[in-house]
Order: structure tokens, then C-alpha cells, then sequence
């Protein structure tokens, strides 16, 4: 029940404020989204499942690809999210001079829901990007969405590599443990302590063998962000970093936040690594039962 409790708390805390969320759009969750899709490969006419949607970043131009013979359905269990990603849609539109975004893309529907209790099943291809994280049991959450695919159909999951965040993180953790106190650290110390999920292509690969997948090919997409003090804090803010100053109140957020960029520039943390891995499985199809 903590664990449930802590993860929920995650979700929360992530959303809170979606347009620290949606001010990362250039510098991470378009890019990380693009890399996924051109690995998971959308086909026209194909129904796809976009499971934890966040802001559409993967749902819009993966319903582009599908085009109008084919179906995606977006789903995240934060509001405030998918009102991001409909804005997205429909900003799409006015960029083109079209009409509403359900006009420009009748095959993409946003649901507020909890995917991990989805229903509908069947898909071409079901993709998750940097989501897996919020389910409450992560190999549960996982053998969820293998299910919502069709025998013969593609699953694809992004989590980020094993160096993402190192030393910017740590620098952080830091810096509020300085200013407000070990107790408001020790949560996110020991979620940072009990990390499950896979951090390289090799395991990666091996954890969606074990989910039923085969076929399975899996890789590492490095990248890498050159660090000012405004993208530092904006990192943080967008991110799952601000669990870790969600709770401060504003005068000591702005001695943390003095103290963080401080310490990088002392520890020459110039740039962050925000690298990836990218994994993609089929379902088994079917058995042919003997005739």
C-alpha cells in the first residue's frame, strides 16, 4: 500500500503544474517521443494505444502516420495532461489553417483514464513513452499494455537510460537537503534507491522477454542537453524532480534553487545527459490449433 501510495503521490505531484511539463516539449519530450516512433513504426490504418500520453508528444504525430483509416487512443489518468495534448492536436490545425482538431484528426481520441484498468484490446501497436514509471507494479502495468495488443502486435517502451539526470540529480538532492532538511529528501532518496526499471538496452530487452514479447530488438538513444540556469531549474520543474520542491514553500524554493545552480557551475556540470533506450516486441500470434 506505500508503494501505491508513493507512485499516486508521484502522479500528482508530476502534474501539478503541466505547463513546467509542457515548457520541456523542445529540449525533451518531443525529441524522446520522435526517436520512439520512428523505432515503434505507426502504419497507416493501424489502431494504436498511446498509453500514459503525457501532452501528446508521441499521440499527435503517431495519429498523423496512422492517418484517417486508422485509430489512436490517447489515455493518461492526469487531466491537466490531456488538456496539453489536446491543445497540441489542435494547434497542429491552426498551423495548417485547418479546422478544429478533431477535423484535422478524427482517428486521435483523448481519454482520461487510468490505463492500467483499460479494456480495449486489439491494437496494432501499443507504445508507452517515459510512463511505465507511474504504474503502482511495474511488471503488472507492463503485462497490461502486452495485453492490449493483438497477437502478431507491436509493443514499444521508452525508459530512460542508466546515466539520465547523473550528477544533476545528485546536486540537487543536495542542495535541498542544505536548505530544508534531510526529511525532505529521504522519500525521493529511497525511491532513487529501490529504481526497478531497466537502465540499458540489454536489460531492457531481456525485461520484455520475460513480459511475453518476442521478436525483441532494444537500444540505447543517447542525447545530451547543454545546461544554463534557466533550462537547469526548468528541468527541475518540469520533471520528476519537483516532487523534490513541490513542498517547499517560496523563500527556501529560491535559496534551493541559488544553491543547485551554484553547485553545478562549481562541479563544472555543464551539460545533462537525457539518453534513452527504446525497446520494441511483438505478441506471439496465436497458435494455430491442429486441424
Amino acid at each position: 500500500m506505500g508503494e501505491q501510495t508513493d507512485v499516486r503521490d508521484a502522479v500528482r505531484r508530476f502534474v501539478e503544474d503541466a505547463s513546467s511539463f509542457a515548457d520541456l516539449d523542445a529540449e525533451l519530450w518531443e525529441p524522446i517521443s520522435l526517436a520512439t516512433i520512428l523505432r515503434s513504426d505507426p502504419q497507416l490504418g493501424e489502431l494504436v494505444l498511446d498509453a500514459c500520453c503525457g501532452d501528446g508528444a508521441s499521440a499527435v504525430p503517431t495519429a498523423e502516420l496512422v492517418g484517417p483509416d486508422g485509430l489512436v487512443d490517447a489515455v493518461d489518468v492526469a487531466a491537466p495532461m490531456i488538456e496539453l495534448a489536446r491543445a497540441r492536436a489542435a494547434a497542429l490545425g491552426a498551423g495548417r489553417g485547418e479546422g478544429a482538431a478533431g477535423d484535422l484528426l478524427p482517428q486521435l481520441s483523448f481519454h482520461v483514464a487510468d490505463v492500467a484498468e483499460w479494456q480495449t484490446e486489439g491494437y496494432d501497436l501499443v507504445q508507452c513513452v517515459l510512463g511505465v514509471f507511474f504504474f503502482d507494479d511495474l511488471d503488472a502495468g507492463a503485462r497490461q499494455l502486452v495485453s492490449r495488443a493483438k497477437p502478431g502486435g507491436r509493443v514499444a517502451i521508452t525508459l530512460w537510460g542508466a546515466d539520465a539526470f547523473s550528477g544533476f540529480t545528485e546536486l540537487l538532492v543536495s542542495a535541498v537537503e542544505a536548505e530544508a532538511g534531510e526529511d525532505a529528501v529521504a522519500g525521493f532518496r529511497e525511491r532513487m534507491q529501490r529504481h526497478e526499471e531497466p537502465g540499458t538496452a540489454g536489460a531492457l530487452a531481456h525485461w520484455l522477454h520475460t513480459l511475453g514479447l518476442v521478436d525483441v530488438r532494444a537500444e540505447e538513444v543517447p542525447r545530451h542537453l547543454d545546461l544554463d540556469d534557466d533550462l537547469a531549474w526548468r528541468l527541475v520543474l518540469g520533471t520528476g524532480r519537483q516532487r523534490l520542491v513541490a513542498d517547499l514553500d517560496d523563500e527556501t524554493r529560491e535559496r534551493v534553487r541559488g544553491r543547485f545552480v551554484a553547485a553545478l557551475r562549481d562541479h563544472g556540470v555543464a551539460r545533462v545527459d537525457i539518453g534513452t533506450i527504446v525497446g520494441v516486441g511483438r505478441r506471439p500470434e496465436e497458435p494455430v490449433a491442429p486441424a
